[in-house]
Protein backbone atom coordinates (compact mmCIF):
# COMPACT_ATOMS: atom_id res chain seq x y z
CA UNK A 1 0.00 0.00 0.00
CA UNK A 2 1.51 3.60 -0.70
CA UNK A 3 0.95 6.47 1.77
CA UNK A 4 1.29 9.97 0.92
CA UNK A 5 2.01 11.86 3.98
CA UNK A 6 -0.85 14.28 4.55
CA UNK A 7 0.00 18.37 5.06
CA UNK A 8 -2.97 19.36 6.46
CA UNK A 9 -4.62 16.50 9.85
CA UNK A 10 -7.84 14.43 8.65
CA UNK A 11 -9.87 15.14 12.02
CA UNK A 12 -9.24 18.76 14.53
CA UNK A 13 -10.03 17.14 17.82
CA UNK A 14 -9.62 18.74 20.52
CA UNK A 15 -7.31 17.17 22.82
CA UNK A 16 -8.90 15.34 26.51
CA UNK A 17 -6.36 16.56 29.02
CA UNK A 18 -8.00 13.97 31.35
CA UNK A 19 -6.97 10.36 28.84
CA UNK A 20 -6.53 9.16 25.91
CA UNK A 21 -8.84 10.73 22.92
CA UNK A 22 -11.05 8.28 21.42
CA UNK A 23 -8.82 8.38 18.00
CA UNK A 24 -5.92 7.23 20.11
CA UNK A 25 -7.90 3.92 21.28
CA UNK A 26 -9.30 3.51 18.34
CA UNK A 27 -5.46 2.84 17.41
CA UNK A 28 -4.45 1.14 20.36
CA UNK A 29 -7.24 -1.73 19.46
CA UNK A 30 -6.19 -1.41 15.89
CA UNK A 31 -2.34 -1.77 16.20
CA UNK A 32 -3.79 -5.22 18.69
CA UNK A 33 -4.05 -8.37 16.84
CA UNK A 34 -6.14 -9.90 18.73
CA UNK A 35 -8.21 -7.28 18.01
CA UNK A 36 -8.10 -7.58 13.95
CA UNK A 37 -8.72 -11.46 14.33
CA UNK A 38 -11.71 -11.22 16.64
CA UNK A 39 -12.88 -8.36 14.08
CA UNK A 40 -12.34 -10.20 11.02
CA UNK A 41 -13.77 -13.43 12.76
CA UNK A 42 -16.70 -11.52 13.13
CA UNK A 43 -17.39 -9.95 10.15
CA UNK A 44 -16.72 -13.51 8.23
CA UNK A 45 -19.64 -14.85 10.74
CA UNK A 46 -21.88 -11.97 9.35
CA UNK A 47 -21.30 -12.15 5.52
CA UNK A 48 -21.42 -15.99 5.95
CA UNK A 49 -24.91 -15.47 7.81
CA UNK A 50 -26.06 -13.42 5.50
CA UNK A 51 -25.28 -15.51 2.25
CA UNK A 52 -26.95 -18.63 4.14
CA UNK A 53 -29.51 -16.18 4.80
CA UNK A 54 -29.53 -16.97 8.50
CA UNK A 55 -31.01 -14.21 11.00
CA UNK A 56 -28.76 -12.00 12.96
CA UNK A 57 -28.36 -14.62 16.19
CA UNK A 58 -27.37 -17.28 14.17
CA UNK A 59 -28.72 -20.87 14.43
CA UNK A 60 -28.68 -20.94 18.04
CA UNK A 61 -31.14 -18.42 18.52
CA UNK A 62 -33.11 -19.58 15.64
CA UNK A 63 -34.08 -22.02 17.53
CA UNK A 64 -34.17 -21.08 20.97
CA UNK A 65 -37.01 -18.31 18.93
CA UNK A 66 -38.54 -21.27 17.59
CA UNK A 67 -38.90 -23.24 20.59
CA UNK A 68 -36.07 -26.08 19.21
CA UNK A 69 -34.07 -27.44 21.82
Amino acid sequence: MITVPRKTPLVNAMENPTGPSRLELLRAKINSEDYLYEAIQRMAQVLSNEILGIPQGGTFYERQRKGRK
